[in-house]
């Protein structure tokens, strides 16, 4: 029996390609497209690539291509249907099994989908078109909506006195048009109603687009209705595992690496309308580790803005504490707090695109900075205040899965602690300071280290391995005095180097006249330091380590003429250069 296309979508929908892959193969971002080792065959240059916009791989050397299910299938032997299971348990999908359970519910899914898509449909053009509109089409011309965006967002209006109902019942029964929830039984009437009657409705997507949920607002003022109201959980919809725009905002995922998680529907459409399009909201409910956990398959940093006042601030620190237990080290979690009486639509309308992203960059907070901030204000400064204050954000680093960043926020939050109360043991509190790492430093030096080439890493090895043995290369110059960098900064420190060394005075390190902020950053990123550290003065582990480095910058070398000669053999097709291309493979293999 075949899965259902929906079902593989949803996978395919969840999971980009490169996540899937870089289990495999260590990857490297070029442009568009990551790079890799090819998996199918042993190679020293890359050829193969990800691209994630259109779904795919493709290895250059064995000309294997295909999606994720090709990948895992040919990578780890599996056979289609084993794939399938490995896949959706990846992405967080339960498995599909075939039983008759599962067939009758993917009948219903067929039966719910249509009636969504319908309803969603009807009520959109009756928005456009319908006289009894007017009210909605002036509600969204006063908040400044188009539209474009009405259209963009699909979003409806519901008549007070609908009937689409009665249309629906003659192509559904009644036990599927209530599965959907966009129906109720008044008892008293013994009529069903239509839940978002008199209501503008935004149609919540599954992440493949398809709607599954309504968020309603009412645009009558009246005491009696709540202002928002969300679809009840069905089988087909869970709020705390869907996020309204995913859909769209994932697709911005390979130019953007943090998206906005704001409170409303209005929210999402306003950050849209002036150019924001990296966001989503959750719906209705406090933030679910489901939907952290959505979030950090598309996005690095997820910036969580809800509205400036006291409602607004409750409910972040409500999806602080819910949401720092998923926080990973290649991951953030931030809040951006708006003035007050501001929420994320009418502060990007009032400033536009520009200041709202400047105000984030200057304004965004990270997530144990605010959990932190906030208790330090419910505390007094007595023993028993400051016991129940240490308790409360022990609990909290304990929820924390990840065990590397338990570690570190935990040592955030007991560093702080300490610098509040600076009489109580001094001696522990320095001894502290010393031993831990912050978690800011830590997560600085991972993102200084992300935007690092592999080769300028390689030459920081070099240019460590030299200036801590001077004496070894001043009488061995003729090793390294020939040796190609390739990054302009790393060269001219090299170029100095060998200058000094061939002066024939004995040298130390502040003999080099290098700027202290380049030979500290030599000595942050050199990959070898740590090897180093057991060799001190072992000539001849000196010597293995530099022709370790040479033989990886010859390679570098090779490989960068080689996608040179590759381009021009694209365009020129000369026999010349293609001959070109295989003695400096040969060349490689050598190396």
């Amino acid at each position: 029996m075949k899965y259902p296309k929906e079902y593989l979508e949803e996978i395919k929908t969840r999971l980009k390609v490169s996540s899937v892959v870089s289990k495999t193969v260590q990857l490297k971002k070029r442009g568009k497209e990551f790079v890799g080792l090819s998996p199918f065959k042993t190679e020293k240059t890359p050829s193969f690539t990800v691209n994630d916009e259109k779904g795919f791989y493709h290895c250059f050397s064995t000309s294997e291509h295909g999606n994720i299910f090709d990948f895992v299938m040919k990578t780890q032997n599996l056979k289609f249907g084993e794939a399938v299971k490995f896949l959706a348990n990846l992405a967080g999908l339960q498995p599909y099994t075939f039983s008759k359970k599962d067939l009758e519910r993917e009948k219903a899914w067929q039966n719910y989908s249509l009636i969504f898509n319908q309803y969603v449909q009807f009520y959109h053009e009756n928005l456009l078109i319908n006289e009894n509109s007017n009210i909605a089409r002036e509600y969204l011309k006063n908040r400044k909506l188009s539209k474009e965006e009405v259209n963009k967002f699909k979003i409806g209006y519901v008549e007070k006195n609908p009937n689409f109902y009665k249309k629906l019942i003659k192509e559904f029964d009644e036990k599927t048009l209530i599965t959907t929830g966009l129906f109720y039984l008044d008892e008293k009437k013994n009529v069903y109603v239509e839940r978002f009657r008199d209501r503008i409705i935004f149609p919540i997507n599954s992440i493949s687009g398809k709607p599954i949920g309504l968020g309603g607002r009412t645009i009558r003022e009246n005491n009696y209705l709540a202002k928002y109201i969300n679809s009840p959980e069905t089988p087909f919809f869970k709020k705390g595992s869907n996020l309204y725009n995913l859909d769209i905002a994932r697709k911005f995922s390979n130019k953007i690496d943090h998206v906005y998680l704001v409170e409303g529907y209005m929210d999402v459409v306003g950050l849209s309308k002036n150019g924001i399009e990296n966001v989503v909201a959750n719906l209705g409910t406090s933030l679910t580790d489901r939907q952290i956990l959505i979030l950090n398959q598309f996005f690095d940093d997820v910036i969580i803005c809800f509205d400036g006042d006291d409602s607004g601030y409750r409910a972040a620190l409500r999806a602080a504490e819910n949401s720092i237990k998923e926080l990973l080290p290649e991951k953030q979690i931030s809040f951006l707090f708006l003035p007050d009486n501001e929420d994320p639509d009418s502060f990007a309308n009032k400033n536009g695109k520009d200041s709202f992203i400047d105000f984030s960059k200057k304004n965004k907070i990270f997530i144990h900075q605010f959990i932190f901030e906030h208790y330090k204000k419910e505390t007094d400064n007595n023993p028993s205040s400051m016991a129940i204050f240490e308790k409360k954000l022990r609990e909290i680093a304990n929820t924390i899965k990840d065990k590397f960043i338990k570690k570190y926020i935990l040592e955030y939050f007991l560093e702080q602690i300490s610098s509040l109360t600076p009489h109580t043991n001094n001696n522990k509190k320095q001894y502290r300071r010393k031993k831990a790492s912050s978690l800011k430093a830590t997560q600085r030096y991972f993102q200084e280290s992300k935007s690092l080439s592999q080769i300028e890493v390689k030459e920081f090895s070099l240019l460590y391995l030299i200036i801590n043995n001077l004496d070894i290369f001043q009488e061995n110059i003729h090793l390294i005095e020939k040796m190609r960098l390739f990054t302009n900064e790393n060269k001219l420190v090299f170029d100095a180097v060998i200058s000094k060394l061939k002066s024939g005075n004995k040298l130390t390190i502040d003999d080099l006249s290098i700027d202290k902020q380049l030979i500290d950053r030599i000595i942050k990123f050199s990959s070898i330091k740590y090897i180093l550290e057991n060799y001190q003065h072992d000539q001849e582990k000196i010597f293995d380590l530099l022709q370790e480095i040479k033989r990886d910058l010859k390679n570098y070398e090779l490989e960068t003429r080689i996608e040179e000669l590759e381009s021009k053999f694209a365009q020129d097709f000369s026999e010349n250069t293609f001959n070109e291309i295989k003695e400096l493979k040969k060349l490689q293999n050598i190396n």
